[in-house]
This record gives structure tokens, C-alpha cells and sequence, in this order.
């Protein structure tokens, strides 16, 4: 084991200069991970952002129960606490076996608790192209969208790691962007497209914000995905709208798109709070 990880296992791997790898994580075993300074979340700089956290746990059951004729078609992660950044643990195992319908539990664990447990459910593929169809449209392509400035409104590691652009600006709470990265997930591993294309889609709570984050915060507590078609290509779409109830309480709501149309949706619930230091 390279001496580095030895000796840093509770923070990101390149937080104290060191180099960073091209990736997200590096595998230390079969289950246990360490995150890097790309995995860095924003509300701490030694927690995790959710975004790659989500995308490791669905690279996890993919590689772990390889199935190529089943399709991801819902995930819900629970996110049970703070995500730790250093040395992680990530378990799989089939909940409900079947040849044609199955659910996958994930968890992923650090400093002794669980942090995300997440329950993924595939489906059998079939050819449906003769009744295939739906609204939903297309996004702009990624070449003819300028560059976001999320780095000005968000700081960490992970928002560094990513290309970001801008599809529409509506205002607070109203927006589109597209969303990918360089970096691996694991080190030196393959992910399938659906694993990288889940790796963003929790950005979708930063990059239509409604309010200044440095006044207040709003994380989520779940993200829940659903997918009617299997992601394609690099790019990750999001068009976002954020909802804010009067009593602490927050919605982020999205349309998943690749570069050939809509594929899914998704839904984060927010506690919302506003910043002690800005209260009277």
C-alpha cells in the first residue's frame, strides 16, 4: 500500500499539497476506498460531496453484481449524516434476487457509522423501440453553452474537478446546466456510463440556487432517481427548479438529460436554515 494512503486515512488525499490523483477514490481492497481532494464537499472541507459519493456506490454494485441485461431504473440514497472524506467502506448486497426484477442495497461507511445507504432496483431489458416515446424534449448541446461560474458560488474540491455549462439562467431557484468531469471515479477502474452519468446529478441542488449559501444552507437529506432510458455519452443534463416551504423545508427537482434527449428525473429534499452568524 502506497505510503501516502498508509498515513492519511482521515482526509482527502491531496488536501495537505500532496498531488491529487485523477480520480474521485482510490481502492485500498475489495470494499474499502480513500477520497481525494476532487471528492471534497463544499459546506466542509473534510466532508464529501454527495455527487461522487452517489456515483461510488452505484460503481460499487455494478462492478460488484455485474448484470449487462439489466438496466438501473430507480435509486434512492438516504444520506444518514456527514459524509467523511479519508478512508471509506463501501458493502453491496442483493436484497430481492430475481431473474427479470432485483434490488441492490449500498452503503457506504467511515469513521465507524454508515454515511449513505442506497437501494437501487433493476430491470430486464427488452426491445420496446416500437412504442418507445414521451415528452421531454432536448437540452442546447454542451458546445454551444457558455462556461458556469459555480466555482464563484461554491467552494471544494469536487466543484473544482468539473466542467460546468450554463444551458439557462431563469433566475433563483430556475436553471440548466450540463455537468462532467476528467477524472475517474476509482482509480485505475472502468465505470459504466450509468455510474458516471449518477456521479453529477446531486449537483443539481448548487447549480440553480435560490439563495446565497453563505447566508444560508440548504443540503439534502435523499437524492431518488429514476431513469426510463440508459444515460449516454460524457455529459450529465440537468434542468432544475429549487422549491423553499415556509417552515425549514426545501425541494430540488430535476429533468435528466444526455445529449440525445431526456432520460429520467430526480428529487433531493432540502433542510433549509439560515446561517447563525447571519441571524439577528
Amino acid at each position: 500500500m502506497p505510503d501516502s494512503i498508509m498515513t492519511s486515512i482521515t482526509d482527502h488525499l491531496g488536501i495537505d499539497g500532496a498531488p491529487v490523483p485523477d480520480s474521485y477514490y482510490v481502492r485500498l481492497d475489495g470494499t474499502r476506498f480513500h477520497s481525494t481532494l476532487h471528492s471534497q464537499g463544499a459546506w466542509n472541507d473534510h466532508e464529501q460531496h454527495m455527487a461522487p459519493a452517489s456515483g461510488l456506490l452505484i460503481h460499487a454494485v455494478q462492478h460488484n453484481h455485474p448484470r449487462p441485461e439489466m438496466a438501473l431504473s430507480q435509486v434512492t440514497f438516504e444520506i444518514l449524516g456527514i459524509i467523511p472524506g479519508g478512508e471509506i467502506e463501501v458493502t453491496t448486497e442483493v436484497v430481492r434476487p430475481g431473474r427479470t426484477i432485483e434490488l441492490i442495497e449500498a452503503t457506504l461507511s467511515g469513521n465507524g457509522r454508515p454515511a449513505i445507504r442506497a437501494f437501487a432496483w433493476r430491470l430486464l431489458t427488452g426491445d420496446t423501440s416500437e412504442v418507445a416515446g414521451g415528452d421531454g424534449g432536448a437540452l442546447p448541446a454542451p458546445a454551444a453553452c457558455p462556461p458556469a461560474a459555480l466555482q464563484s458560488v461554491w467552494p471544494g474540491g469536487y466543484i473544482r474537478s468539473t466542467e460546468i455549462r450554463t444551458v439557462a439562467d431563469r433566475g433563483p431557484g430556475n436553471g440548466a446546466a450540463w455537468i462532467r468531469s476528467p477524472y475517474a471515479l476509482v482509480d485505475g477502474e472502468d465505470s459504466a456510463v450509468v455510474a458516471r452519468f449518477l456521479t453529477f446529478v446531486d449537483t443539481a441542488n448548487g447549480i440553480a440556487v435560490r439563495q446565497d449559501p453563505k447566508e444560508y444552507m440548504f443540503p439534502n437529506v435523499d437524492l431518488t432517481v429514476h431513469l426510463f432510458r440508459q444515460p449516454m455519452g460524457d455529459w450529465t443534463g440537468l434542468d432544475t427548479r429549487v422549491h423553499f416551504g415556509p417552515d425549514g423545508v426545501g425541494l430540488t427537482a430535476s429533468d435528466l438529460y444526455d445529449e440525445q434527449g431526456l432520460v429520467g428525473r430526480a428529487a433531493q429534499i432540502l433542510t433549509v436554515r439560515k446561517f447563525p452568524s447571519t441571524t439577528g
